[in-house]
Protein backbone atom coordinates (compact mmCIF):
# COMPACT_ATOMS: atom_id res chain seq x y z
CA UNK A 1 0.00 0.00 0.00
CA UNK A 2 1.36 3.39 -1.06
CA UNK A 3 1.30 6.07 1.64
CA UNK A 4 1.18 9.83 1.15
CA UNK A 5 4.76 10.20 2.36
CA UNK A 6 6.09 7.76 -0.23
CA UNK A 7 8.54 9.44 -2.59
CA UNK A 8 10.29 8.27 -5.72
CA UNK A 9 14.02 7.55 -5.41
CA UNK A 10 16.42 10.30 -6.36
CA UNK A 11 17.74 8.36 -9.35
CA UNK A 12 14.19 7.98 -10.71
CA UNK A 13 13.49 11.70 -10.31
CA UNK A 14 16.72 12.61 -12.09
CA UNK A 15 15.97 10.14 -14.89
CA UNK A 16 12.47 11.57 -15.37
CA UNK A 17 13.91 15.09 -15.43
CA UNK A 18 16.50 14.30 -18.11
CA UNK A 19 14.02 12.33 -20.22
CA UNK A 20 11.65 15.28 -20.10
CA UNK A 21 14.48 17.71 -20.92
CA UNK A 22 15.65 15.66 -23.90
CA UNK A 23 12.07 15.35 -25.15
CA UNK A 24 11.59 19.12 -24.86
CA UNK A 25 14.81 19.87 -26.79
CA UNK A 26 13.82 17.36 -29.49
CA UNK A 27 10.40 18.99 -29.87
CA UNK A 28 11.94 22.47 -30.05
CA UNK A 29 14.39 21.31 -32.74
CA UNK A 30 11.91 19.33 -34.85
CA UNK A 31 9.15 21.94 -34.71
CA UNK A 32 11.39 25.01 -35.04
CA UNK A 33 9.69 26.13 -38.28
CA UNK A 34 6.46 26.50 -36.26
CA UNK A 35 7.82 27.54 -32.86
CA UNK A 36 10.34 30.22 -33.93
CA UNK A 37 7.83 32.37 -35.89
CA UNK A 38 5.34 32.01 -33.04
CA UNK A 39 7.90 33.19 -30.45
CA UNK A 40 8.84 36.16 -32.64
CA UNK A 41 5.14 36.93 -32.93
CA UNK A 42 4.65 36.75 -29.15
CA UNK A 43 7.55 39.14 -28.56
CA UNK A 44 6.25 41.58 -31.19
CA UNK A 45 2.73 41.32 -29.76
CA UNK A 46 4.05 42.16 -26.29
CA UNK A 47 5.80 45.22 -27.73
CA UNK A 48 2.70 46.39 -29.61
CA UNK A 49 0.17 45.80 -26.81
CA UNK A 50 0.56 49.33 -25.28
CA UNK A 51 -0.10 50.93 -28.69
CA UNK A 52 -3.22 48.83 -29.29
CA UNK A 53 -4.48 49.56 -25.78
CA UNK A 54 -3.93 53.30 -26.30
CA UNK A 55 -5.89 53.31 -29.58
CA UNK A 56 -8.72 51.30 -28.01
CA UNK A 57 -8.94 53.82 -25.15
CA UNK A 58 -9.38 56.56 -27.76
CA UNK A 59 -12.57 54.81 -28.85
CA UNK A 60 -11.23 52.90 -31.84
CA UNK A 61 -12.52 49.41 -32.59
CA UNK A 62 -10.08 46.71 -31.44
CA UNK A 63 -9.69 45.16 -34.90
CA UNK A 64 -9.03 48.55 -36.54
CA UNK A 65 -6.55 49.46 -33.78
CA UNK A 66 -4.65 46.19 -34.32
CA UNK A 67 -4.63 46.65 -38.12
CA UNK A 68 -3.32 50.23 -37.88
CA UNK A 69 -0.63 49.18 -35.41
CA UNK A 70 0.47 46.31 -37.66
CA UNK A 71 0.48 48.62 -40.70
CA UNK A 72 2.70 51.13 -38.92
CA UNK A 73 5.00 48.33 -37.74
CA UNK A 74 5.17 46.88 -41.26
CA UNK A 75 6.15 50.26 -42.73
CA UNK A 76 8.92 50.71 -40.14
CA UNK A 77 10.28 47.16 -40.62
CA UNK A 78 10.03 47.41 -44.42
CA UNK A 79 11.99 50.66 -44.40
CA UNK A 80 14.64 49.14 -42.15
CA UNK A 81 14.94 46.01 -44.33
CA UNK A 82 15.15 48.10 -47.50
CA UNK A 83 17.98 50.10 -45.98
CA UNK A 84 19.85 46.97 -44.86
CA UNK A 85 19.36 45.21 -48.21
CA UNK A 86 20.59 48.21 -50.21
CA UNK A 87 23.66 48.59 -48.00
CA UNK A 88 24.25 44.82 -47.98
CA UNK A 89 24.11 44.58 -51.78
CA UNK A 90 26.77 47.28 -52.10
CA UNK A 91 28.90 45.47 -49.55
CA UNK A 92 28.45 42.15 -51.41
CA UNK A 93 29.53 43.74 -54.70
CA UNK A 94 32.82 44.96 -53.23
CA UNK A 95 33.46 41.82 -51.11
CA UNK A 96 35.91 40.24 -53.65
CA UNK A 97 37.82 43.55 -53.86
CA UNK A 98 38.05 43.64 -50.07
CA UNK A 99 39.40 40.09 -50.06
CA UNK A 100 42.01 41.08 -52.68
CA UNK A 101 43.13 44.09 -50.65
CA UNK A 102 43.28 42.07 -47.47
CA UNK A 103 45.32 39.40 -49.27
CA UNK A 104 47.72 42.03 -50.64
CA UNK A 105 48.31 43.31 -47.11
CA UNK A 106 48.94 39.75 -45.98
CA UNK A 107 51.46 39.35 -48.81
CA UNK A 108 53.37 42.38 -47.57
CA UNK A 109 53.27 41.08 -44.02
CA UNK A 110 54.51 37.66 -45.15
CA UNK A 111 57.33 39.22 -47.14
CA UNK A 112 58.45 41.16 -44.07
CA UNK A 113 58.09 38.13 -41.77
CA UNK A 114 59.95 35.80 -44.14
CA UNK A 115 62.87 38.20 -44.31
CA UNK A 116 62.89 38.94 -40.59
CA UNK A 117 62.42 35.36 -39.35
CA UNK A 118 64.19 33.68 -42.29
CA UNK A 119 61.14 31.63 -43.36
CA UNK A 120 60.57 30.45 -46.92
CA UNK A 121 57.71 32.52 -48.31
CA UNK A 122 56.59 29.94 -50.94
CA UNK A 123 54.64 27.77 -48.52
CA UNK A 124 53.11 30.78 -46.84
CA UNK A 125 52.05 32.23 -50.21
CA UNK A 126 50.50 28.90 -51.15
CA UNK A 127 48.59 28.85 -47.87
CA UNK A 128 47.35 32.41 -48.43
CA UNK A 129 46.13 31.56 -51.94
CA UNK A 130 44.29 28.52 -50.60
CA UNK A 131 42.77 30.55 -47.77
CA UNK A 132 41.64 33.24 -50.20
CA UNK A 133 39.88 30.64 -52.34
CA UNK A 134 38.27 29.11 -49.28
CA UNK A 135 36.97 32.51 -48.16
CA UNK A 136 35.39 33.20 -51.55
CA UNK A 137 33.98 29.66 -51.80
CA UNK A 138 32.58 29.90 -48.27
CA UNK A 139 30.93 33.23 -49.09
CA UNK A 140 29.43 31.80 -52.27
CA UNK A 141 28.16 28.76 -50.38
CA UNK A 142 26.64 31.01 -47.72
CA UNK A 143 24.86 33.02 -50.42
CA UNK A 144 23.60 29.79 -51.94
CA UNK A 145 22.25 28.57 -48.60
CA UNK A 146 20.58 31.94 -48.11
CA UNK A 147 18.84 31.64 -51.47
CA UNK A 148 17.74 28.10 -50.67
CA UNK A 149 16.26 29.28 -47.37
CA UNK A 150 14.50 32.20 -49.02
CA UNK A 151 11.26 30.22 -49.18
CA UNK A 152 11.35 29.59 -45.43
CA UNK A 153 12.10 33.25 -44.76
CA UNK A 154 9.15 34.34 -46.90
CA UNK A 155 6.93 31.84 -45.10
CA UNK A 156 8.03 33.23 -41.72
CA UNK A 157 7.40 36.80 -42.90
CA UNK A 158 3.90 35.77 -43.92
CA UNK A 159 3.15 33.83 -40.74
CA UNK A 160 4.42 36.32 -38.15
CA UNK A 161 1.92 39.14 -38.96
CA UNK A 162 -0.95 36.62 -38.85
CA UNK A 163 0.27 35.29 -35.50
CA UNK A 164 0.70 38.81 -34.12
CA UNK A 165 -2.82 39.84 -35.20
CA UNK A 166 -4.40 36.73 -33.67
CA UNK A 167 -2.42 37.03 -30.41
CA UNK A 168 -3.41 40.69 -30.02
CA UNK A 169 -7.04 39.96 -30.91
CA UNK A 170 -7.40 36.95 -28.61
CA UNK A 171 -5.31 38.44 -25.79
CA UNK A 172 -8.33 38.68 -23.40
CA UNK A 173 -9.16 35.06 -24.15
CA UNK A 174 -5.59 33.93 -23.51
CA UNK A 175 -5.39 35.83 -20.22
CA UNK A 176 -8.74 34.44 -19.10
CA UNK A 177 -7.52 30.94 -19.97
CA UNK A 178 -4.47 31.42 -17.72
CA UNK A 179 -6.74 32.48 -14.84
CA UNK A 180 -9.02 29.47 -15.34
CA UNK A 181 -6.04 27.12 -14.92
CA UNK A 182 -5.77 28.05 -11.23
CA UNK A 183 -8.13 27.83 -8.30
CA UNK A 184 -10.21 30.74 -7.02
CA UNK A 185 -8.06 31.38 -3.92
CA UNK A 186 -5.00 31.94 -6.14
CA UNK A 187 -6.66 34.40 -8.54
CA UNK A 188 -5.49 37.52 -6.70
CA UNK A 189 -1.87 36.44 -6.57
CA UNK A 190 -2.02 35.15 -10.16
CA UNK A 191 -3.42 38.44 -11.45
CA UNK A 192 -0.64 40.34 -9.69
CA UNK A 193 2.03 38.05 -11.13
CA UNK A 194 0.63 38.24 -14.68
CA UNK A 195 0.25 42.03 -14.55
CA UNK A 196 3.72 42.70 -13.11
CA UNK A 197 5.44 40.20 -15.39
CA UNK A 198 3.74 41.60 -18.51
CA UNK A 199 4.67 45.18 -17.55
CA UNK A 200 8.31 44.37 -16.83
CA UNK A 201 8.65 42.28 -20.01
CA UNK A 202 7.25 45.16 -22.09
CA UNK A 203 9.66 47.61 -20.49
CA UNK A 204 12.56 45.23 -20.95
CA UNK A 205 11.85 44.55 -24.65
CA UNK A 206 11.21 48.23 -25.41
CA UNK A 207 14.43 49.01 -23.55
CA UNK A 208 16.31 46.56 -25.77
CA UNK A 209 14.96 48.28 -28.90
CA UNK A 210 15.94 51.74 -27.61
CA UNK A 211 19.38 50.42 -26.61
CA UNK A 212 19.90 48.95 -30.10
CA UNK A 213 18.97 52.29 -31.72
CA UNK A 214 21.34 54.26 -29.48
CA UNK A 215 24.23 51.79 -29.94
CA UNK A 216 23.67 51.77 -33.73
CA UNK A 217 23.81 55.59 -33.72
CA UNK A 218 27.04 55.61 -31.70
CA UNK A 219 28.65 52.89 -33.85
CA UNK A 220 27.72 54.59 -37.12
CA UNK A 221 28.85 58.01 -35.90
CA UNK A 222 32.24 56.66 -34.80
CA UNK A 223 32.77 54.85 -38.12
CA UNK A 224 31.72 57.92 -40.13
CA UNK A 225 34.17 60.10 -38.20
CA UNK A 226 36.94 57.60 -38.99
CA UNK A 227 35.90 57.46 -42.65
CA UNK A 228 35.16 53.72 -42.70
CA UNK A 229 33.20 52.42 -45.67
CA UNK A 230 29.73 50.92 -45.14
CA UNK A 231 29.53 52.68 -41.76
CA UNK A 232 25.72 52.54 -41.63
CA UNK A 233 25.50 48.81 -42.38
CA UNK A 234 28.32 47.86 -40.02
CA UNK A 235 27.01 50.12 -37.26
CA UNK A 236 23.52 48.62 -37.39
CA UNK A 237 24.88 45.06 -37.52
CA UNK A 238 27.04 45.84 -34.50
CA UNK A 239 23.98 47.05 -32.58
CA UNK A 240 22.03 43.90 -33.49
CA UNK A 241 24.94 41.69 -32.49
CA UNK A 242 25.16 43.60 -29.21
CA UNK A 243 21.98 41.77 -28.16
CA UNK A 244 24.11 38.61 -28.01
CA UNK A 245 26.25 39.18 -24.90
CA UNK A 246 30.05 38.96 -25.05
CA UNK A 247 30.24 36.87 -28.25
CA UNK A 248 28.22 39.41 -30.26
CA UNK A 249 30.47 42.26 -29.14
CA UNK A 250 33.58 40.45 -30.37
CA UNK A 251 32.08 39.86 -33.83
CA UNK A 252 30.70 43.41 -33.92
CA UNK A 253 34.14 44.98 -33.46
CA UNK A 254 36.00 42.44 -35.63
CA UNK A 255 33.99 43.26 -38.78
CA UNK A 256 34.77 47.02 -38.96
CA UNK A 257 38.39 46.34 -38.02
CA UNK A 258 38.72 43.95 -40.98
CA UNK A 259 37.11 46.50 -43.30
CA UNK A 260 39.47 49.20 -42.01
CA UNK A 261 42.52 47.00 -42.56
CA UNK A 262 41.35 46.19 -46.10
CA UNK A 263 40.40 49.73 -47.14
CA UNK A 264 42.71 52.07 -45.23
CA UNK A 265 46.37 52.70 -45.86
CA UNK A 266 47.25 52.61 -42.17
CA UNK A 267 46.59 49.84 -39.68
CA UNK A 268 46.04 52.43 -36.97
CA UNK A 269 42.43 52.84 -38.09
CA UNK A 270 41.71 49.33 -36.78
CA UNK A 271 43.16 50.39 -33.43
CA UNK A 272 41.01 53.54 -33.46
CA UNK A 273 37.92 51.41 -34.11
CA UNK A 274 38.82 49.09 -31.24
CA UNK A 275 39.18 52.08 -28.90
CA UNK A 276 35.93 53.68 -30.13
CA UNK A 277 33.93 50.45 -29.71
CA UNK A 278 35.43 49.95 -26.25
CA UNK A 279 34.26 53.43 -25.23
CA UNK A 280 30.81 52.71 -26.71
CA UNK A 281 30.62 49.49 -24.71
CA UNK A 282 31.49 51.41 -21.54
CA UNK A 283 28.73 53.92 -22.28
CA UNK A 284 26.29 51.08 -23.04
CA UNK A 285 27.07 49.02 -19.94
CA UNK A 286 27.34 51.88 -17.46
CA UNK A 287 24.82 54.41 -18.78
CA UNK A 288 22.37 53.07 -21.38
CA UNK A 289 21.62 49.66 -19.84
CA UNK A 290 21.09 50.87 -16.23
CA UNK A 291 18.89 53.79 -17.34
CA UNK A 292 16.85 52.21 -20.15
CA UNK A 293 16.96 48.42 -19.88
CA UNK A 294 15.31 47.12 -16.71
CA UNK A 295 17.99 46.22 -14.16
CA UNK A 296 15.74 43.51 -12.71
CA UNK A 297 16.34 41.28 -15.72
CA UNK A 298 20.12 41.37 -15.83
CA UNK A 299 21.42 37.88 -16.59
CA UNK A 300 24.83 36.73 -15.39
CA UNK A 301 27.58 35.96 -17.91
CA UNK A 302 27.63 32.19 -17.35
CA UNK A 303 23.99 31.54 -18.22
CA UNK A 304 24.00 34.20 -20.96
CA UNK A 305 26.76 32.40 -22.86
CA UNK A 306 25.22 28.96 -22.21
CA UNK A 307 21.83 30.21 -23.44
CA UNK A 308 23.37 31.65 -26.62
CA UNK A 309 25.12 28.35 -27.44
CA UNK A 310 21.97 26.34 -26.70
CA UNK A 311 19.88 28.69 -28.84
CA UNK A 312 22.36 28.40 -31.70
CA UNK A 313 22.42 24.60 -31.43
CA UNK A 314 18.62 24.31 -31.52
CA UNK A 315 17.45 27.18 -33.75
CA UNK A 316 20.60 28.60 -35.38
CA UNK A 317 20.99 32.38 -35.72
CA UNK A 318 17.36 32.97 -34.71
CA UNK A 319 18.02 31.03 -31.51
CA UNK A 320 21.05 33.20 -30.70
CA UNK A 321 18.94 36.36 -30.87
CA UNK A 322 15.97 34.83 -29.04
CA UNK A 323 17.99 33.17 -26.27
CA UNK A 324 18.57 36.26 -24.10
CA UNK A 325 15.00 37.69 -24.28
CA UNK A 326 13.57 34.22 -23.55
CA UNK A 327 15.99 33.72 -20.67
CA UNK A 328 15.05 37.16 -19.32
CA UNK A 329 11.35 36.26 -19.51
CA UNK A 330 12.02 32.99 -17.67
CA UNK A 331 13.90 34.90 -14.97
CA UNK A 332 11.05 37.40 -14.62
CA UNK A 333 8.53 34.63 -14.15
CA UNK A 334 10.79 32.90 -11.61
CA UNK A 335 11.25 36.15 -9.68
CA UNK A 336 7.48 36.56 -9.27
CA UNK A 337 6.65 32.97 -8.24
CA UNK A 338 7.72 32.07 -4.71
CA UNK A 339 8.84 28.43 -5.28
CA UNK A 340 10.85 29.48 -8.37
CA UNK A 341 12.65 32.47 -6.82
CA UNK A 342 15.90 30.51 -6.20
CA UNK A 343 16.11 29.81 -9.94
CA UNK A 344 15.56 33.48 -10.71
CA UNK A 345 18.34 34.34 -8.25
CA UNK A 346 20.62 31.78 -9.95
CA UNK A 347 20.07 33.40 -13.35
CA UNK A 348 20.66 36.93 -12.04
CA UNK A 349 23.92 38.85 -11.72
CA UNK A 350 23.72 39.75 -8.01
CA UNK A 351 26.74 38.18 -6.33
CA UNK A 352 26.22 37.18 -2.66
CA UNK A 353 28.89 37.79 -0.05
CA UNK A 354 30.89 34.64 0.73
CA UNK A 355 31.22 35.73 4.37
CA UNK A 356 27.43 35.83 4.73
CA UNK A 357 27.14 32.35 3.19
CA UNK A 358 29.70 30.92 5.63
CA UNK A 359 27.88 32.57 8.55
CA UNK A 360 24.58 30.98 7.51
CA UNK A 361 26.25 27.56 7.24
CA UNK A 362 27.75 27.90 10.72
CA UNK A 363 24.41 28.94 12.23
CA UNK A 364 22.50 25.98 10.80
CA UNK A 365 24.04 23.30 13.13
CA UNK A 366 23.27 25.48 16.17
CA UNK A 367 19.67 25.87 15.08
CA UNK A 368 19.39 22.11 14.58
CA UNK A 369 20.73 21.47 18.10
CA UNK A 370 18.32 24.00 19.59
CA UNK A 371 15.41 22.36 17.77
CA UNK A 372 16.38 18.95 19.16
CA UNK A 373 16.79 20.37 22.64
Amino acid sequence: MITKDARLPFVVNVSIFFVGLISLVAILFIAQSIIVPFIFAVIIAILLTPIVRFLVKLGMHRVIAICLTLLFTFIVIAGFLELMISQGSKFAETWPALVDRFTAMLDQTVAWASGYFDIKPDKIQEWIATTKGDIIDTSSAAIGRTLLNLGNIVMILLLVPVYVFLILYYQPLLLDFIHKLFSAENQGKLGEIVSQTKTVIQRYLIGLVIEAILVATLNTSALLVLGIQYALLIGILGALLNVIPYLGGIVAVALPMMVAIATKSSGWYAVYILIAYYVIQLIDNNLIVPMIVASKVRINALFSIVAVFIGNAIWGISGMFLSIPLLAIIKLICDHIEPLKPWGFLLGDSMPNLLDIKTIRLMRPKRAQNDKG
